[in-house]
Parts: structure tokens; C-alpha cells; sequence
């Protein structure tokens, strides 16, 4: 059985080590694997040691015959036309270099995935599954509607991340119930794997000037506005008029130097919180931080079913996030943690200070949340659900 698996970028973030998970277990039960990546990242050399092939979608920056030769032709009139010949035989040579021919089933993650799949030549014979890991704000900035409901109408099947991301699909992109389910694969030994090596790591949270037993708020995720980084700033400074008498600090894992940080950091001073809120930037030791925090907030505006919920639960930390913003709040539940009106910080800000001043109930709902990511994310039954799809999607 051969697949080609289309990934958007090698980046380290959740889409992109699902989806290496994934091809991680599909290896071991021996399917050959090719993979088309949009552009590289950390991750590339992790995916070309699993995948039998890696492959990036060749750069057409360089035009036709670089930057003077293509305006000497647009001057004749005829860079429009020989540069169309020149994207036709670079799609031409990488369907011949992916042996698209040979291919048994596409896999697209993600909808940035739809771009690179409208333009490979594929047998309408071969089927395709759809993994959709984004709701409506991130289908806005990653996909063209046009490429998206071509990929959407060409799949066979569609898995979403969380019941919250089907109903999205659903409601908005008219995909039939019938070829839409759930499908979230944890590879959970690998990481609890992690985490424990990570605990085995100094704890960085001294070099960030926090003392032995403090109260930490973590979050995590890129710097962009539907993370809500600008949120997590806000919720300190309501926690810290909450709770004058307490020390309660707040790390947020993966804001890189820029606009947004410095934005930031304006807030955080002007706020008179210097103190107590550290911006920390991207890194792949992200567990690290994870293991020591006391609580976990999801600020996110949109996240469908984030990865660093299911880390943070399987190091017994309870989680606090909004409704209506995702997939999280079908994990958390009441008993994982807390699920607050969407962007109701006022309601998030009540929850942090109850976990910060009651360790008893910290823990309990920290215990509960690692027993259900256990109870619901075995990753031998997800796997033999999607085996079982390719299978009956290839009358294998």
C-alpha cells in the first residue's frame, strides 16, 4: 500500500507532529509512505527519516529566466505565456517524481494542504481523505475558498479533529455527515515518552526569575491573535487585582522577538506587570515548561483541538478555557478543569484564582484530565480506525 501524505510545512507545531506521528505508526505496519511538503521547517529532517520520500513543491519565485530576463520577456509580451509553460512542466515533473501513478490514497492535512493538491495531476480514481484541523478563523488565513471546496468535494472522506470542527464543516462547508467523522490520533506513549525526559531537564523556570513552588499560569502557541496571547496578559492583570495578596506568575511558551512581542511587553509594563508575566520564545524543549506549570489556560479564540492540552493533561495540569472556541472544552468537561463563556475573562480570572489557592483541587481535577486523555486516546484503536477507512476506501 502507498500513500502520499500532503502537509502544508514542517514547522513544529500541532498539525505538523500529528501528522508525523501518524506516518510514524503507518511506517511500522509497512506502508510506503511519500510526502509533499508546501515548504520545510524544524521538523524535515523527522520526516524524511520516517517517510520514504520527502518532497518540496519546487519555489517559482525565480520566474522563467530570473528577475532582468523575465522583464526583458514581459517587454515582448511573452513572460504570461512561457511562464505558464514553465509551471506546467514543473507540476508535470513533480507528478512524475511523486509517481502518482503508483499511489494507492492521498492524505491532505490540513486546509493549507487544498493549494498543492489542486495543482497535482491525480487520477480521479485514486481516493483521498481530507484531515481538517482548522475552524473558521484559520481557514480564512491558510486556504483560498476556490481550492478549498475542489479538495472538500474531491475527498472521500473527511476526518475533523473534534466534534466541534465537524459541526463547523458541516454547517459551513456542506460536507455529507455520512463521509465526516471524528479522528484524533495521540501518540501517547511517545508523549508521555517526552514528558518524562523533559522532567529529567533542568526546570527553566529559575533562569525566569521564578522561585522554588510558585503558582504558574502557562500557555502556549504562536504568536498570532487567534492564540490570544493579548488575552493572557489581560487575564493576568484581572488575577492580579483578584488576588493582591498572592504571587501568581504567568509564562506564555512561543512568542519570537517582533511587533507583537514588543506589543506586548508594552502592555506588560504599563500594566505594572513586569513582574509577574514572562514571554518565552518558540522552542522545541516546549514541555519543559509544560511539566512545571500549575495550571494551564487556553486563551485561544479558535483552536480545534489543540496538542498542548493533551501534554498539559498528561502532566496532571488542569486546563481553564472558553467555550465556543473549539474542541477543548469536550475533553475538559467539568472535571478536567474549567470551561468559561467565550472570552469571558472575568469568569477565566475566578477559575484561575480558585486552582491557585486550593493545590487539593488543582490536583484532582489535573488527576482527572490525565485519566481521560488515557480512557479516550488510545492510539492503537485510532489507528485501526484508519487503516480500516484506507482499507475500505482502496477495497483493500
Amino acid at each position: 500500500m502507498t500513500l502520499l501524505l500532503i502537509g502544508h510545512d514542517a514547522n513544529r507545531a500541532g498539525a505538523q507532529l500529528v501528522l508525523l506521528q501518524l506516518m510514524q505508526l503507518l511506517k511500522a505496519r509497512g506502508l510506503t509512505l511519500h510526502l509533499l511538503l508546501g515548504a520545510g521547517g524544524p521538523l524535515l529532517d523527522e520526516y524524511r527519516q520516517t517517510a520514504d520520500s520527502v518532497t518540496l513543491w519546487p519555489d517559482a519565485d525565480n520566474g522563467v529566466l530570473g528577475p532582468l530576463g523575465d522583464k526583458v520577456l514581459g517587454k515582448l509580451g511573452l513572460y504570461a505565456s512561457l511562464a505558464k509553460k514553465t509551471e506546467d512542466q514543473r507540476r508535470a515533473d513533480l507528478s512524475q517524481q511523486l509517481k502518482v501513478d503508483t499511489i494507492d490514497l492521498v492524505l491532505v492535512n490540513t486546509v493549507s494542504g487544498s493549494h498543492w493538491f489542486g495543482l497535482l495531476d491525480l487520477p480521479p480514481s485514486v481516493p483521498v481523505i481530507t484531515f481538517v484541523h482548522e475552524q473558521a478563523i484559520a481557514v480564512a488565513m491558510y486556504a483560498q475558498p476556490d481550492e478549498l471546496a475542489h479538495l472538500l468535494q474531491r475527498s472521500q472522506h473527511v476526518l475533523a479533529v473534534s466534534e466541534a470542527t465537524a459541526s463547523y464543516y458541516r454547517e459551513q462547508h456542506s460536507v455529507d455527515p455520512a463521509k465526516l467523522s471524528i479522528f484524533t490520533l495521540i501518540d501517547l506513549p511517545a508523549v508521555r515518552n517526552r514528558m518524562e525526559q523533559a522532567r529529567l531537564l533542568a526546570n527553566p523556570m529559575p533562569d525566569l526569575g521564578l522561585p522554588a513552588g510558585a503558582v504558574i499560569v502557562g500557555g502556549c502557541g504562536n504568536a498570532e491573535w487567534r492564540k490570544g496571547p493579548d488575552l493572557f496578559v489581560a487575564l493576568a492583570r484581572l488575577v492580579k487585582s483578584q488576588l493582591p495578596n498572592e504571587v501568581i506568575y504567568f509564562v506564555w511558551v512561543g512568542m519570537p522577538a517582533g511587533s507583537l512581542q514588543a506589543d506586548l511587553q508594552l502592555d506588560i509594563t504599563k500594566a505594572g506587570l513586569a513582574d509577574r508575566v514572562r514571554l518565552v520564545a518558540p522552542t522545541p524543549d516546549v514541555l519543559r515548561y509544560v511539566s512545571r506549570f500549575s495550571i494551564f489556560v487556553l486563551c485561544s479564540r479558535e483552536d480545534p483541538y489543540p496538542l498542548v492540552v493533551i501534554e498539559a493533561g498528561l502532566a496532571g495540569v488542569p486546563v481553564v478555557c472558553f467555550d465556543q472556541a473549539g474542541g477543548a472544552g469536550e475533553l475538559v468537561e467539568t472535571d478536567g478543569g474549567f470551561v468559561v463563556p467565550y472570552l469571558d475573562l472575568g469568569a477565566m480570572s475566578d477559575r484561575i484564582s480558585q486552582l491557585a489557592t486550593d493545590s487539593a483541587l488543582c490536583r484532582l481535577l489535573g488527576q482527572r484530565l490525565t485519566e481521560k486523555i488515557n480512557e479516550r486516546h488510545d492510539p492503537t484503536q485510532s489507528l485501526s480506525l484508519f487503516l480500516n477507512l484506507i482499507a475500505h476506501l482502496t477495497h483493500a
